[in-house]
């Protein structure tokens, strides 16, 4: 609980401290919470020839999905320059793209504490669950938009050093307090529009945790949903629940492992979902062919676009990225850090968009991968602090 004094500044101070007390979290993909940057982050300067190849196919690709990123870089210190550049090559040309990389660019390996070459590379997706714009008998869970009540703040007006990180909570009087926690919300309900109604209250968790998806109504329309804002508190995985109450073993968690243990456990849903106190609240987009806006809203692209942890990796960075599929088959290609996320936190550490779908979801489910990455950065200009 927080007294609110009546000097602005003095506001923006208690709230600074509060902050940094670890009550806030940034970004637009959900629960992207603010960390301070890792001390054993590693930019080691490599040759060319120590990154993997890769096909013209997967250049070709990669290319075009991190130069979609220059549409909100092309006035970014570190950026805007490589992003003229990159306007006159031609994406169907892979001899042209590596000419200039090579001439632009510079390539450092992301090392982890103790100069730890192997990270891990998961990933996510946009879903599809059944649903509708009116409460029916099947259709009972609520998406809800942003709460009118819901006060959200940001400071780096003041403090540089907060960039993007935010404080969320409700004010009562003179008094701003913590917004209510998933649990309150789901019993209890919120002043907040509801966009959507679904019919299974783990697609709604699960909706929260990749940030985005669709609703498919019964005329097999789509409606759109992405994150909007989030409800402050901290997000904690409801697969480490699992774990912690020995219904899976740490190996074994997977979307299809948690939606099958629900399934088998009705009456036990509430209370796994009320291990998350975090609660993701979105806005209503209209349908498209394209893929969903992540944290630099730009349309992420399947397969070439990744969360990463931005005190490490800056947002529209091009990253060089070598990991396999759960099924041992190899993934090496250029990508673009398009999306954060919260759990997404480390020097080796990236999140790889899969698109939307089934066939997506079970495979973004099932990446738990080992992983290497580079960071393509633009010559002559100093690295990330």
């Amino acid at each position: 609980m927080i007294t609110v004094p009546s000097s602005p500044r003095a506001l923006l101070t208690l709230l600074a401290v509060a902050l940094l007390a670890g009550c806030a979290t940034t970004g637009t993909r959900p629960d992207a919470k603010a960390t301070a940057k890792p001390a054993a982050a590693t930019y080691a300067k490599v040759d060319w020839k120590a990154l993997p190849a890769v096909s013209d196919t997967d250049l070709l690709a990669g290319f075009s999905a991190w130069r979609s990123s220059c549409t909100r870089l092309k006035n970014d210190a570190v950026w805007a320059g490589p992003c003229a550049t990159a306007a006159t090559v031609s994406d169907q040309d892979p001899v042209a793209i590596r000419q200039f990389l090579q001439r632009d660019l510079e390539v450092y390996a992301l090392r982890a504490g103790g100069h730890q070459a192997d990270g891990l590379i998961t990933g996510y997706y946009e879903p599809i669950y059944p649903g509708s714009l009116t409460r029916t008998a099947s259709a009972t869970v609520p998406v809800y938009g942003t709460p009118d009540d819901l006060v959200v703040v940001q400071l780096d007006s003041l403090y540089p050093e907060l960039k993007g990180k935010r404080l969320r909570g409700r004010l009562d009087g003179k008094v701003l307090k913590p917004y209510d926690d998933a649990g309150t919300i789901a019993s209890k309900g919120s002043k907040a529009p509801v966009l959507a109604w679904l019919t299974d209250p783990m697609d709604l968790q699960l909706l929260q945790i990749q940030g985005s998806g669709r609703v498919r109504l019964a005329d097999g329309t789509q409606v759109r949903l992405a994150y909007a804002e989030q409800n402050g508190h901290p997000y904690r995985a409801i697969g480490r629940w699992l774990v912690d109450q020995g219904e899976l073993k740490k190996e074994d968690v997977t979307m299809d492992a948690i939606r099958a243990w629900a399934k088998a456990h009705p009456t036990r849903v509430p209370e796994l979902l009320r291990s998350n106190p975090s609660y993701v609240f979105f806005v209503r987009n209209a349908d498209s062919p394209e893929g969903p806006r992540g944290s630099l809203n730009v349309p992420l692209t399947a397969g070439y676009s990744v969360a990463v942890d931005r005190s490490v990796v800056p947002l529209g960075s091009l990253l060089w990225l070598s990991t396999t599929r759960p099924d041992g088959s190899p993934v090496v290609r250029p990508v673009a850090a398009q999306d954060t996320g919260g759990a997404i936190a480390g020097e080796v550490r990236a999140d790889l968009y899969w698109g939307s779908g089934d066939a997506a979801g079970k495979l973004a489910g099932d990446m738990k991968q080992k992983g290497n990455l580079w960071m393509l950065w633009p010559k002559g200009t100093p690295l990330p602090n």
